[in-house]
């Protein structure tokens, strides 16, 4: 329902698909392009910007059943995924913000959960380059990680005050 222009979607409209899925938001040659929101049958939903029928741009989108219900992902989208700055909140608290690429963690980022926090580079969705680790009795490692691993130069202070300082 809605505009057409040389027999394609084209303005705004609503597209309801044979499974329930429906589209509401701005048209452009028959795809979806503009700002928009897309409605699953399971209930999640993406706001925000398309481009050519794929989410690209600022956007949000929310989890409402399963195992993910209550995440939220708000920050950039490109080809349909994470891609830029974004904040991902989480139902049990954990959250990240920070950048993304392909839909994984990677660059800059500050990750918390259950009180611990890292705060450092990502590479595909693990901690990798320089980060601090701060746990939640005060321990902390501030250092070199590889694979989401300590790894090379850094340094280790136990809550005690206890501390080390190498590879």
């Amino acid at each position: 329902v809605g505009e057409w222009k040389e027999g394609k979607l084209h303005g705004l409209g609503t597209l309801t698909l044979p499974d329930g899925e429906m589209y509401l938001g701005e048209f452009k040659n028959g795809k979806e392009h503009g700002q928009g929101t897309y409605t699953f049958t399971s209930g999640e939903k993406y706001v925000g910007e398309f481009k050519d029928g794929t989410w690209n741009g600022q956007g949000t989108f929310t989890y409402v059943k399963g195992k993910w219900e209550g995440h939220k992902y708000v920050g950039e989208f490109k080809d349909g995924k994470p891609n830029g700055q974004g904040t991902n909140t989480y139902p049990d608290g954990k959250k990240y913000v920070g950048k993304y690429n392909d839909g994984k963690k990677d660059g800059q980022g500050t990750y918390t959960w259950y009180g611990n926090k890292y705060v450092g580079e990502f590479k595909d969705g693990k901690f990798d380059g320089q980060g601090t680790y701060t746990w939640t009795d005060g321990s902390i490692y501030a250092g070199e990680w590889k694979d989401g691993k300590e790894n090379g130069q850094g340094t280790r202070t136990w809550s005690d005050g206890e501390k080390y300082v190498g590879e």
